[in-house]
């Protein structure tokens, strides 16, 4: 296997985004692109923990690069993308209902935000060991298959009542439209 700095190293001189753009840099600078890189890692970390609008920083990262993979994936032919990035997608949304709650508690913690992204990293890491598949597969599904058909009977009780309303809200509009009509009908 491969050494972190190894695949960083060959993830810079590969053909992507970000070696082109550091590349562009290198060219005006004169900084070697590892250098760049790493200083630019560096100063993210270093802004997650100290910086204002942290919270903002972490979200693009948990969300920019997986909408923009996600649509890749789902203009490719092959389906097995799809469902790593699905997979993300429920660990994601998840994640965000659960946060929502402890968010106020939590923020207040030491790199709190460091510690998120570092969370949000680890659930779209490309390799399958990462965190979407082993939360998925450990808690998520068995919590799904546990509660699913509690949590579709609730839905088709709670559609049913929704379409019921707007039929009545409907009706009474319509009801309503047609008496206003004749009315001003009768005022002429």
């Amino acid at each position: 296997m491969t050494s972190l700095r190894e695949r960083f190293n060959n993830y810079l001189k590969g053909d992507n985004v970000v070696s082109r753009l550091l590349g562009k840099v290198e060219q005006k600078t004169g900084v070697k692109k590892y250098f760049l890189a790493t200083g630019s890692l560096c100063s993210l970390g270093l802004y997650l923990v100290f910086g204002y609008g942290a919270s903002l920083i972490c979200n693009l990262i948990g969300f920019v690069y997986p909408a923009y993979t996600s649509i890749k994936a789902i203009e490719s032919p092959d389906k097995k993308d799809d469902t790593i990035w699905l997979t993300y997608w429920v660990v994601y949304g998840v994640f965000s209902l659960v946060e929502f709650f402890s968010d106020i508690f939590l923020f207040w913690f030491p790199f709190y935000y460091l510690g998120k992204c570092a969370f949000l990293l680890w659930c779209m890491a490309p390799f399958s060991w990462n965190g979407s598949q082993i939360l998925y597969s450990r808690f998520i599904l068995p919590f799904f298959l546990k509660h699913h058909q509690t949590v579709d009977s609730v839905v088709s009780d709670l559609s049913g009542q929704a379409l019921s309303t707007a039929e009545n809200v409907t009706r009474q509009a319509v009801k309503g439209a047609v008496n206003y009509s004749l009315e001003t009908e009768k005022d002429k």
